[in-house]
């Protein structure tokens, strides 16, 4: 569904991405791994258009991405929910999720029930303030405002950071629910477990580099102590 092919990109003088190859196959979800400072945030917004890509290719459905703009990309059907949740404190849950419904690629201005089917909390929730909600519900909300334009592939960047156990199950729960509905999830996750649990292939960066790749069933211990473990 969404493949990199020689990508690199840099900050100023500092090369970050090396010549990044990754596969995101339909129906798949594709755990991206590494240390912090490895390059994997960045490889996110660079697939979504909000850092530019030095050289290399990103395709999404036969379509070059690399130069298109954000917008175009999430109307294409790709939803991001970045680190840090990035709501709208001073807006109502109801107004956050509104402004998902910019992605859609069709006219539709309602919310889709599923978002409320996933995260049930919010439907409660709908006239308080984003940023009265506590750190695990700020992240439902980051999420769902990903899923109402309704995408085809959803990026999660470290959804379990900094969340309490009960809401990690729940946002594992979500993923493997959106899975069996056949929307892709390219996920940026620390905890190994977690990833075990949700993901069925994963990719490790090293220093803006792709170290190993593969099946999750794959994965091995030792290589996980290595260049997981902090």
């Amino acid at each position: 569904m969404m493949a990199t092919a020689a990508l690199n990109q840099y900050y100023g003088g500092s090369h970050i991405l090396w010549d990044v190859e990754l596969e995101v196959p339909r129906g798949s979800c594709t755990c991206l791994m590494g240390r912090n400072g490895a390059g994997k945030t960045t490889l996110l917004k660079t697939i979504m258009g909000s850092v530019a890509a030095a050289t290399g290719s990103i395709r999404y459905l036969d379509q070059e991405l690399r130069g298109a703009p954000a917008e175009r990309r999430a109307r294409l059907g790709i939803g991001y929910a970045p680190q840090g949740r990035e709501i709208f404190g001073q807006l109502t849950v109801e107004e956050n999720l509104r402004v998902g419904l910019a992605g859609r690629r069709d006219s539709v201005r309602a919310l889709p029930g599923l978002i409320f089917e996933l995260f049930p909390v919010l439907r409660e929730m709908l006239s308080r303030r984003g940023g009265d909600l506590s750190g695990g519900q700020q992240q439902q909300l980051a999420i769902a405002r990903a899923l109402v334009a309704e995408p085809q592939l959803l990026i999660l960047d470290e959804p379990t950071e900094g969340i309490q156990p009960n809401i990690v199950k729940q946002i594992g729960d979500v993923i493997l629910e959106l899975s069996e509905r056949g929307i892709t999830v390219l996920l940026v996750e620390q905890k190994l477990p977690f990833a075990r649990r949700v993901a069925d292939r994963y990719c490790i960066l090293d220093k803006g580099r792709v170290l190993s790749k593969g099946a999750v069933s794959e994965l091995d211990d030792d290589l996980a102590r290595t260049y997981l473990s902090v």
